[in-house]
């Protein structure tokens, strides 16, 4: 046995009651923050917890908070009783010598040190002491104490030392969290997050992990397993993958339900819990005991913005046996992982079923397409362009790109898949990635640079990476297919080399796992601060936490972004966590507007109907006529994703979920006559953007909001040639945006107006900008007042209205 793997092994050992006992002891009987160490080193039940190695053997110490994210609060006067008071007994204070005196204070150096010591650095200290300031030389109601050890001051009696009490709880007045520093680091310490789950680490649970390509059968020989157990749950990164194990698994006499976060399907009519479930990985039970677990694309760990729900499965599952299915590169990291829980790993490793191999030749022309290509892109736009050209010449396409609703994928995979069909050429993104049963002859890469999310949250263009490549790759050629092997391509000659040297390197191994604070860590979170923003609170927990070296805290950009938006309406703290935690697409304004009026009906106590849904969605809705009106039934779609997603948490308040979900099916019906038909509505908006020429548009959800091109970044592009080079990194916006793309000439670029940034950036829409442009002409025809009534408007009235009503 390792040194390593014996360490790991022998913190197992139980955790004293009197470390506990000596920690609520510090922290205060009954308070918040012992409960917090409760629930992170007992569990809820309040079963004996362990400490894992990376724990007890861990050399990072407390970090210091990030004190910019503390925002002051404002001070109200509680002393209005006792100034004249103070008044009375001495007399009136002469600001001008109070000032002199707290400026003597704010330069001593001892002071400042005190403070430091007691959690104000610098900057907390001077932001604290203006404050003060201010507190003292505008409040008319100084505390008597206060106000008499002042007028010693002034009077040449004391030391200005003296002030420091004063000071002190005058900070910790708008700084609350410094008199609960501790039990926040205690609630936001994530080191040992086996510990979250008490059921899971009750049983000792065997752990095989299936190891392989795509097309290698390891999902399927976890599946058999999962079928011949008394109860299973499968844990999917897709809606599309659990609906197929659901029908696989009904098809097989083993009743099984469908869980994702839209949509609850029980097989038994009486609606009775079935012994199996499929479900999205999220919607996982880590309470329910079963015999079987199936945890598949275990890659997805390392998911800057879903892995944790990865972890939370793989460590919380409460299940006899867990099957956990991926690339070979996590091998090493789930293996490392589960020694903090005392399981073992089984490997069991495979080979792909049929080969694949890399042409030594380009595509290079739409004329050279044959039947079972799939051509891959990265953007909508060239998904738009592509199948234009393909069907000019006389071939049929189907179209897959991820916002399209599952049914369309499913209905265009088909047509795709029939012999009998016509449709013999797939355009798709990297949708096409996992969820899908293609039958595909041999992949083209229409480009190897797509939109990516760097640690920062940031959008990038950066090349695809080798596992997202072989991911992508091994779609060719599927066992079971009418293709019995896999061929891969570029549809440049330049980016052949360029895509043979991404497939040769080795896949990176997997170093770390995503976590994600809880409703309750949050909760806890908000007792010491109960005057912070949820966006203020989650910063804070990102600050104080601490992750030992196999996990990262995910990123939380689409977390803060729903909750700055609905900051002004008033929810309560759990309710505005589930809506802040709402699957949407931030950069559709549609979704994000639907948001915006689901959360203000919702703090109305006002039941969200489907009368008012249809009024809000304008249903019914007719077929598409450009690409612009397909592009805006997609976004209908995900917004009644979102009435459903939302339905399942607060019942009472979405009370018409199967009346949404029948007409989001004559939705998805809709959609998939405008995709069938996706060529006339491209012709259809070029005919109306004829006047234009020269143009780059890109769909609004295709935009990065930060463009990093490889050979800004130093990347390996030595397979490129200089004018494919200078595309790739040089590729610009141009135009003006219209039928729902988003473009703009390099002029707008580079004057950098506030109209051009927020069009750009997708906080505002064409519309909206023209509205807003016919509305200030007219207001400078009325003089500079854009609220002045016109003749037939009615818009001071209804300004005074709106006024009156706030």
């Amino acid at each position: 046995m390792s040194l390593k793997r014996y360490l790991f092994l022998l913190c197992r050992a139980p955790y004293r009651a009197s470390c506990l006992r000596s920690t609520a002891t510090v922290l205060g009987k009954g308070s918040v923050g012992a409960l917090a160490v409760q629930r992170h080193y007992t569990g809820e039940t309040g079963a004996s917890g362990y400490i894992s190695c990376r724990n007890a053997f861990s050399t990072s110490a407390s970090k210091p908070p990030n004190t910019s994210l503390f925002v002051p609060l404002h001070v109200k006067d509680t002393h209005n009783g006792e100034g004249s008071i103070g008044a009375e007994l001495t007399q009136k204070l002469d600001k001008s010598e109070v000032l002199k005196v707290l400026n003597r204070f704010y330069k001593r150096k001892e002071m400042q040190r005190l403070a430091a010591e007691n959690g104000l650095d610098a900057r907390l200290f001077h932001q604290a002491f203006i404050s003060f300031r201010k507190y003292v030389l505008e409040s008319d109601a100084l505390g008597a104490d206060l106000h008499i050890i002042l007028n010693d001051f002034c009077c040449g009696a004391g030391h200005v030392d003296d002030l420091y009490p004063y000071f002190m709880r005058h900070a910790k007045q708008i700084f609350p969290m410094l008199d609960c520093m501790e039990d926040l680091r205690k609630i936001s310490d994530l080191r040992v997050p086996a510990n979250w789950y008490p059921e899971a680490r009750a049983i000792q649970r065997k752990i095989i992990f299936h190891a392989g390509p795509t097309n290698s059968g390891k999902t399927h020989h976890a599946i058999q397993r999962y079928l011949t157990a008394k109860s299973g749950v499968y844990c999917g990164p897709l809606k599309l993958l659990a609906h197929e194990i659901f029908e696989k698994s009904n098809n097989a006499n083993v009743p099984c339900d469908l869980v994702t976060g839209e949509e609850r399907t029980f097989v038994n009519p009486e609606g009775k819990q079935s012994s199996h479930v499929a479900c999205t990985i999220e919607m996982c039970s880590v309470t329910t005991p079963y015999e079987v677990a199936v945890i598949d694309e275990i890659q997805m760990i390392r998911d800057l913005s879903r892995g944790w729900a990865w972890t939370r499965a793989l460590l919380g599952l409460c299940a006899e046996e867990i099957h956990v299915c991926g690339e070979a590169a996590a091998i090493d990291f789930v293996t490392e992982l589960m020694y903090s829980t005392g399981e073992e790993v089984e490997i069991r490793n495979y080979k792909r079923l049929t080969p694949m191999s890399v042409l030594d030749h380009a595509v290079e022309s739409l004329n050279n397409l044959h039947p079972g290509d799939c051509i891959v892109c990265f953007n909508k736009n060239d998904i738009y362009s592509i199948s234009r050209q393909i069907e000019a010449r006389g071939l049929e396409c189907a179209v897959i790109y991820g916002s399209l609703p599952p049914g369309t994928k499913l209905a265009q995979a088909k047509k795709f898949n029939d012999p009998d069909d016509p449709c013999k050429i797939l355009v798709a993104t990297d949708a096409i990635g996992m969820g899908l049963n293609l039958s595909i002859k041999r992949i083209i890469f229409n480009s190897l640079v797509k939109p990516t999310v760097n640690e920062k949250g940031e959008k990038e263009m950066d090349t695809i990476t080798t596992s997202q490549a072989l991911q992508i790759a091994g779609r060719a050629g599927r066992f079971s297919s009418m293709f019995k092997e896999g061929e891969v391509t570029t549809m440049h000659r330049d980016d052949l080399p360029v895509l043979k040297e991404i497939l040769s390197r080795t896949v990176d191994t997997i170093e770390t796992a995503g976590l994600h604070p809880t409703a309750d860590q949050i909760e806890m979170f908000a007792y010491h601060l109960p005057d912070a923003t949820i966006s203020n609170l989650i910063d804070i927990f990102v600050s104080l936490s601490q992750v030992d070296g196999l996990y990262f805290v995910c990123n939380i950009d689409d977390f803060k972004f729903l909750a700055d938006m609905i900051q002004h309406i008033p929810l309560n703290l759990r309710s505005r966590y589930v809506f802040c935690t709402a699957p949407i697409n931030r950069k559709q304004p549609f979704v994000c507007t639907s948001f915006l009026k689901f959360a203000r009906q919702f703090s109305r106590d006002e039941p969200l109907t489907f009368d008012w849904v249809c009024r809000h969605v304008r249903w019914p809705l007719v077929a598409p006529r450009n690409i612009k009106d397909l592009v805006h039934l997609e976004a209908v779609h995900l917004t009644l994703d979102l009435y459903l997603w939302l339905s399942y948490r607060f019942m009472d308040m979405f009370p018409d979920a199967n009346l949404i979900r029948d007409i989001q099916k004559e939705l998805d019906n809709i959609i998939q006559l405008g995709v069938r038909n996706i060529t006339r509505l491209i012709r259809a908006s070029e005919t109306n953007s004829s006047s234009l020429t020269g143009t780059d548009a890109i769909p609004d959800d295709d935009i990065p909001l930060h463009r990093t091109f490889p050979k800004d970044r130093g990347l390996n592009t030595e397979g490129l040639s200089e004018a494919r080079q200078q595309k790739q990194g040089q590729r610009k916006i141009h135009g003006s945006k219209m039928l729902g793309y988003r473009t703009f000439d390099s002029q707008s670029e580079q004057d950098g107006s506030l109209s051009s940034r927020l069009v750009q950036e997708g906080l505002l829409s064409t519309d909206l900008l023209e509205q807003l442009q016919r509305e200030w002409a007219a207001s400078q025809a009325n003089g500079g007042d854009p609220w002045k009534e016109t003749a037939g408007s009615g818009r001071k009235g209804n300004w005074k209205g709106k006024k009156k009503n706030k």
